[in-house]
């Protein structure tokens, strides 16, 4: 088992690595829509991906001024309905906050609670601080700060993000671990000078052989075993 070790603080990415996205996001276009069959929700779901982060690229590129995740998922819920012909306006306004009402993997929980003994904890989300707010409470994730990118106006893997992350831990960059399911995110840490944990989910992105990150790991047990070995 890989050990990483002289980790100070430990930074925690959210939107699927440790909540279920696509599912939720699935779900709650299918209560919106509920004539739906499984391919149309797919493809509405696809829709609304597209619209996140085409909107994101374009905000990063400089084409578009920052907008919150609250916005642009607003927008995404109302290509969705225009798409699927939904017109009742207090269903396109749940499905346009149904990022904040994702549900945890089985071991998302009881593994940050479980780092939270040893290290301190921080979650670092693309989520708006309303949303990410309300999700962490929907998901029962009990961090010791959690932080939006909205404090800088950028989204990752915008460099600020990271720094906005190292500088609440207080401590040099490679003494803070980044972990995610997403390799272009630790790609971004990684550029700060941060350690890199790659957590494996079914929505992630996975490492390329290229990559040189700290640790791969199946799930949160092990990364904990990893960060805190006998």
């Amino acid at each position: 088992m890989t050990e990483i070790r002289d980790v100070e603080a430990v930074v925690f990415d959210v939107l699927g690595t440790l909540v279920d996205e696509p599912s939720g996001l699935r779900g709650a276009i299918r209560e919106a829509v509920p004539a739906s069959d499984d391919a149309s929700v797919d493809e509405l779901l696809t829709l609304w991906q597209q619209h996140v982060e085409l909107e994101q690229q374009r905000i990063a590129q400089g084409h578009r001024a920052y907008a919150n995740t609250e916005i642009i998922d607003g927008e995404a819920a109302q290509r969705v309905a225009d798409r699927a012909g939904l017109t009742d306006a207090s269903a396109v306004a749940r499905l346009a906050t149904a990022g904040q009402r994702l549900l945890p993997w089985s071991d998302s929980v009881a593994g940050v609670e479980r780092l939270a003994r040893r290290f301190p904890v921080l979650g670092l989300s693309n989520a708006s601080r309303t949303a990410l707010l309300r999700l962490n409470a929907h998901a029962g994730l009990r961090w010791h700060q959690a932080l939006s990118s909205e404090a800088v106006l950028a989204y990752k893997p915008a460099q600020e993000v990271y720094r906005l992350a190292v500088d609440t831990a207080g401590c040099p960059p490679g003494n803070v671990l980044m972990v995610a399911a997403h390799a272009w995110d630790l790609r971004g840490a990684q550029a700060l000078g941060m350690r890199t944990a790659h957590v494996r989910r079914p929505v992630g992105d996975p490492p390329k052989h290229s990559d040189a990150f700290d640790g791969q790991f199946n799930g949160l047990d092990e990364l904990v075993t990893a960060l805190t070995p006998r």
